[in-house]
């Protein structure tokens, strides 16, 4: 199976499951505590993807020492509905090393590596998540990422394909839904905050960009606007994801 085939099939999978209301919302102490650390690592993949090794240093630090008390806590014993998880105590263990392995690169200056390191992070949590039937707003920015990625990765060779401006267009669909699903799906506080609600809309904006290139075919604009998708995204994401 192909990377870019990979990444398109487990967005629409996560889409999917999300999409039909699969998951209970969170509400225990381990996906407290997994939220609690997702802001920190937010910090730390926003800083790895700067130029600062010292700040970096900090965040990544500062990101995996949050991650400790979860695995002091609830590694070796978790509670519901972790509890029946054969796999929770291996997944807590990976996210460890990924942090060690990710303070290594960053201490060596090497901030690129780091910061691809610690996307696993993301992947981990939300499969933790998934496996025990639980759902946050994280997982909907995580579909979200997996989606876009499909297009600004690779966005140019699938224009290049026969048909490649039909296939994107169904792409960037998939991908305008599960920006829609970003306001429908967030929680009521972050509704009403404004600066949530401005980032939330320029991630709307990109995706409406490069839908209306699309459809007016206009190819250089499409492949300009697919390349403008990761910075609102980023942003939110940095603050609220």
């Amino acid at each position: 199976m192909s990377t870019r085939l990979g990444h398109s099939l487990k967005a629409a999978s996560l889409a999917l499951c999300l999409s039909f209301g699969a998951f209970a919302h969170a509400a225990d102490p381990v996906t407290d505590l997994m939220q609690a650390a997702n802001a920190p690592y937010r910090m730390a993949l926003y800083k790895t993807n700067g130029k600062v090794v010292d700040e970096a240093q900090q965040a990544v630090v500062q990101a995996q020492q949050t991650w400790g008390k979860l695995s002091t806590q609830f590694g070796a014993k978790p509670v519901a509905p972790y509890d029946r998880d054969p796999a929770f105590a291996a997944s807590v263990a990976e996210v460890s090393k990924v942090y060690d392995q990710a303070l290594l690169e960053v201490n060596a200056g090497q901030l690129s590596t780091a910061h691809n390191t610690l996307e696993r992070v993301r992947d981990i949590m939300a499969d933790m998540r998934q496996r025990n039937n639980v759902v946050v707003f994280s997982d909907h920015m995580n579909a979200y990422h997996s989606q876009m990625e499909v297009i600004q990765v690779h966005g140019g060779e699938t224009l290049a394909q026969p048909k490649g401006a039909l296939l994107l267009t169904a792409q960037t669909g998939a991908l305008s839904y599960l920006a829609k699903q970003l306001e429908v799906q967030a929680p009521a506080e972050l509704k009403k905050n404004e600066e949530f609600n401005q980032l939330l809309k320029a991630v709307q904006q990109s995706v409406g960009s490069l839908e209306a290139a699309l459809l007016n075919q206009d190819m250089a604009a499409a492949k300009e606007a697919s390349g403008k998708l990761k910075g609102p995204y980023s942003k939110l994401f940095a603050k609220f994801g």
